[in-house]
Order: structure tokens, then C-alpha cells, then sequence
């Protein structure tokens, strides 16, 4: 290992928020969980008790053509507000969906008119069922909001018949959500790109650490022979990457997470080790976080020992030269 590279043992008591924050029993709430909790905790405009909101993060890959805003304008949960993953970002960035700094997260989070106090339950589209979700709540408790959940799912939610709206985005009022401090923010599980490159180059070496970078991409973006949906961007894997297509630890007709029982032995089958520390990623630090959130529901390996590789293959494909020889693509 590199000197000064921090490493995965090292639990910080930012790592330890990060992980232990919790309002409803679980991290992942169901439809009912979430109803109940917005009838007794509405986000209305006077109230000043903590209140229950759920946000609406719904996003597509940039192939698609159908967009997160559409989707919330066309049915959502009454008075969601909207999570934008393409804007609360770091706009200095060359690479997509960078995190932001924390003033603009704090500013993202006022115009939202969301509290330090409130409830929050992120949810994604009917169609995808979890997708990116899991990257706005995890954005959310990296910079120290007390309390996220992400429900499980908006599909569910409308076919047992619970209320829907639709319609453009309506006037909240702002809040003063105030800008997180340095000791709140969970930055110890964030991957960079230097500590990914030192995994792969540490790959099979002796004495290295072994972490595991999972890699949600499709098995065929991941195998080289599928392009990427980003043009021009070469597809294929890290050295001894893992490939979790995020799809896979979600039910096939349902679109929520497979049970806890059911993730563990995906993920031994895979060959994911629980000893070792996970980095996980994906194209552009979006579906890592569903790789993420399946390993905490799954209870697999310690919490404090994942991170989240935020730039991701995006940022991976541009920056590594081909004489590294660290894009592997299948034969």
C-alpha cells in the first residue's frame, strides 16, 4: 500500500454516523411503512415536529430517452419533492454525478425546503422499481442528514393502490438547511480514483490488502463486448473486478431487493468475501449504491469497511493510458 492512503480498518466516527442513523426500522421501508409514517408526520407548513418527506430521485442513463423530471411530473407520491442526480453535483467535474461540495448540497437541500430534522425516503421510478435511489440517499447521509430511507419501491407503492399525484413541480417553501460541517460528513466512504488504481495495480500482488471492487455494470459492459452508453468511452473491467450486475439483487417482478437470505448467497456465489473490504463500482457512481445498499440489507461484510467509487468507470475510461494495461476486456 501506498503511504498516507487511508485504509479500510481505520473506522472513523464519521464512518460510524454514516452507518448507524436510522427512523424507521430499517433502512429499506415498504410502501405501508412509509403511508403510515406520512400520515402521522405530514410535511405540512406549519407544523415544526420532524416531519416525513419522501423525494423522488428518479434518473435514466443518458441512452434512454425518457428523464427523472418526466417521470415525477407524470405520477408521484403527494407532495414528493424531487432530487435532481444530474444537478446536485460537482459542476467543475469532467465526469458526471461527482459529489458536490457541502454548500451546495445544503443549498440543494433548502430550495427543497427540507429540514436537518425531517424523515427522508428517497424512492425511484414505477419502471426501474431501485435504481438511483440509493445514490441520493447515500449522497444524503454522506453529508450527515440523521435521518434516510430508501423505500422499496414506487412500483409496489402504486400497485397496491396508494395515493399518487401528478402535475408540474409546485412552490415549497425554502428552509435554512444549514451547510454540514467538516465532521459531519462521511468522507471516508468515498473511493477516489488514486485509491482504485493502487487496488488494480495491487491486484494478486503479495501482501496487498485484497479489497474488492464490485462492479454493477451489465455483464456485457463489464466483459468488453457491450459498448458503454456514454460515446466513445471504452467498456470492459478493472483487474480482478467482481461483476454484480445491480439488476440481479433485485426481485425480476417486483424490482425490490431480493431477501436478506437470498442476497447473501448472491453474493457468495459471486465470491464476494465478507472479511475483505468493498469498493463498489459502476458507470458513473449511480447503481454502485444499489451494490451498496444490497450488502447492507444482506448484512454482508462490515459496513465500515465499504466505500463507493464516485467517479466510477466514467472516470476510470478516460484517465487510465493503455500502456497501464487496466481496462480487461473478456475474451
Amino acid at each position: 500500500m501506498r503511504a498516507g492512503m487511508p485504509r479500510f480498518s481505520s473506522m472513523t466516527a464519521r464512518a460510524t454516523a454514516f452507518v448507524a442513523r436510522r427512523s424507521f426500522s430499517n433502512y429499506v421501508v415498504t410502501p405501508t411503512e412509509l403511508h403510515e409514517a406520512i400520515r402521522k408526520n405530514p410535511p405540512s407548513k406549519i407544523s415544526t415536529d420532524p416531519r416525513t418527506i419522501p423525494v423522488c430521485a428518479s434518473w435514466f442513463l443518458p441512452n434512454d430517452g425518457r428523464t427523472g423530471i418526466q417521470t415525477y411530473r407524470e405520477q408521484r407520491i403527494p407532495k414528493a419533492r424531487f432530487f435532481d442526480l444530474d444537478k446536485v453535483i460537482d459542476k467543475h467535474s469532467p465526469y458526471p454525478h461527482m459529489l458536490p461540495d457541502a454548500k451546495t448540497f445544503a443549498l440543494t437541500m433548502s430550495e427543497l425546503g427540507i429540514r436537518k430534522d425531517d424523515v427522508i425516503v428517497v424512492y425511484d421510478t414505477k419502471e426501474l422499481g431501485i435504481f438511483s435511489a440509493p445514490r441520493a440517499a447515500w449522497t444524503m447521509k454522506l453529508f450527515g442528514h440523521p435521518r434516510v430511507h430508501i423505500l422499496d419501491n414506487f412500483k409496489q407503492w402504486v400497485e397496491q393502490g396508494l395515493p399518487t399525484e401528478s402535475g408540474e413541480l409546485y412552490t415549497v417553501e425554502c428552509s435554512q438547511y444549514q451547510i454540514p460541517k467538516e465532521d459531519e460528513i462521511a468522507d471516508g466512504k468515498v473511493a477516489s480514483y488514486e485509491d482504485v488504481r493502487e487496488i488494480a495495480c495491487d491486484y494478486n500482488k503479495e501482501g496487498a490488502e485484497g479489497i474488492q471492487i464490485l462492479d454493477a455494470r451489465s455483464a456485457g459492459r463489464f466483459a468488453g463486448t457491450a459498448p458503454e452508453p456514454r460515446e466513445g468511452l471504452s467498456s470492459g473491467h478493472m483487474p480482478g473486478a467482481i461483476n454484480v450486475p445491480f439488476n440481479e439483487l433485485l426481485d425480476p417482478e417486483t424490482k425490490t431487493f431480493k431477501s436478506p437470505e437470498e442476497l447473501k448467497k448472491y453474493f457468495a456465489a459471486k465470491g464476494v468475501d465478507p472479511e475483505k473490504p468493498v469498493v463498489s463500482s459502476c458507470g458513473t457512481g449511480v447503481s454502485a449504491c444499489v451494490v451498496d445498499t444490497g450488502l447492507e440489507i444482506a448484512g454482508y461484510g462490515s459496513p465500515e469497511a465499504r466505500k463507493v467509487y464516485d467517479g466510477s468507470w466514467t472516470e476510470w475510461a478516460q484517465r487510465v493510458r493503455p500502456s497501464d494495461n487496466l481496462i480487461v476486456k473478456d475474451q
